[in-house]
């Protein structure tokens, strides 16, 4: 059982874990790889190419499928390309043995999410893609799928994190409410149901550019060059004067929230997508916010960025509209470090940007 109170795992606790080997690896695990709320997962020497996406499934391990679903296997141990529009399984370095009242859950990284990098975790005798059941016991393993650029990938990058739950952690409405008149969590009125709503931001002010679109023809992206690429090599401008965009099915965008938001100390959040009902499009894939997310004493909050993909028919989004939610956990207790400059966070403060991979004014 675990001896952590109800909450998501600070960086203390989850050392812990590692000490006592209840997260271990085949290779030590380094200081940079534990963040304030989360854990950074590291990529395995070899890739293995796969017909098609898959579960493994309740009594069945994820090797077992390999044998049936993999094309071939690709060594990562000098770096290797990834290809757009093909599925890979890297298993990772990490493994876990959890308390039978602890579970997980695990998302890309902010930087891999603005690549269009598909990347999900999965289990043996797994039923649901980045989700660790309590007391699971095993080696976990990433599917990788490039949507709109092919990358290079080497081993030991970290393209997923993980956090860890102890008991039930998310925050009720009535809660959150209470939480924004203390220590407020959004810029302007929180909208409120079912976690912290939050829009797009489609109103120019300093110029008319309100996104980025991927193009559909570009080069690979090695994932460890920082600051290397030239945007306009891999993305279009998207301007609006009307307050509105028309997307495009099966295209890729970076936009920006209209609010600012705020994670307070004692506080993680993890985003999730909004209904399927309010349009042909969705928030690419949920993403965890560590504290100290755009808080500080003034209160001003940091925007997030939005991984937009529009599905079977063009759509016109407006500025203002409801895109996704944020859902706010408790702490097991506060980390030693926050987000932000404590850690060398790439997003502090951010407004609408592109991955650390590419070149700034």
């Amino acid at each position: 059982m675990s001896t952590f109170p109800t909450g998501v795992l600070s960086d203390r606790q989850m050392t812990q874990m590692i000490k006592a080997g209840q997260i271990s690896a085949s290779q030590p695990i380094n200081a940079r790889q534990i963040q304030p709320a989360s854990l950074d997962l590291r990529l395995g020497s070899v890739a293995y190419r796969v017909r098609a996406s898959f579960l493994s499934g309740k009594n069945a391990s994820v090797s077992d499928r390999l044998e049936i679903f993999k094309m071939h296997e690709m060594d990562l141990s000098e770096g290797a390309v990834l290809e757009k529009g093909c599925v890979y399984v890297v298993p990772l370095l990490e493994s876990l043995d959890l308390p039978n009242d602890m579970n997980a859950a695990a998302s890309a990284k902010s930087s891999i999410g603005r690549l269009d990098l598909l990347t999900r975790v999965i289990t043996d005798s797994g039923v649901e893609f980045d989700r660790v059941p309590a007391g699971y016991r095993g080696d976990l393993y990433v599917e990788i799928c490039p949507r709109s650029f092919s990358v290079v990938a080497r081993m030991g990058q970290m393209l997923n994190q993980i956090i860890f739950r102890a008991g039930k952690t998310i925050i009720a409405d009535e809660d959150l409410r209470q939480l924004h008149k203390q220590t407020p969590i959004v810029s302007g009125n929180a909208v409120i149901s079912e976690g912290l709503r939050f829009s797009v931001d489609l109103k120019p002010r300093l110029s008319d550019l309100v996104g980025y679109r991927a193009k559909p023809h570009t080069g690979v992206i090695a994932l460890d060059k920082i600051k290397h690429y030239n945007p306009a090599d891999y993305w279009e401008e998207v301007r609006t004067s009307e307050e509105r965009i028309i997307l495009d099915p099966g295209a890729f965008y970076i936009l920006v929230s209209r609010e600012a938001i705020s994670i307070p100390p004692h506080c993680a959040a993890e985003m999730a997508p909004y209904l399927a009902m309010v349009g042909e499009f969705r928030v690419h894939y949920a993403g965890f916010f560590d504290p100290g997310f755009g808080y500080s004493a003034s209160g001003t909050g940091s925007h997030g960025v939005l991984e937009v993909r529009c599905h079977e028919a063009p759509f016109v989004l407006e500025h203002a509209q409801i895109v996704g939610r944020l859902v706010y956990e408790k702490m097991s207790e506060e980390p030693e470090r926050l987000y932000g400059s404590e850690i060398a966070s790439n997003y502090q403060g951010q407004g609408l940007k592109l991955s650390k991979h590419f070149k700034t004014d």
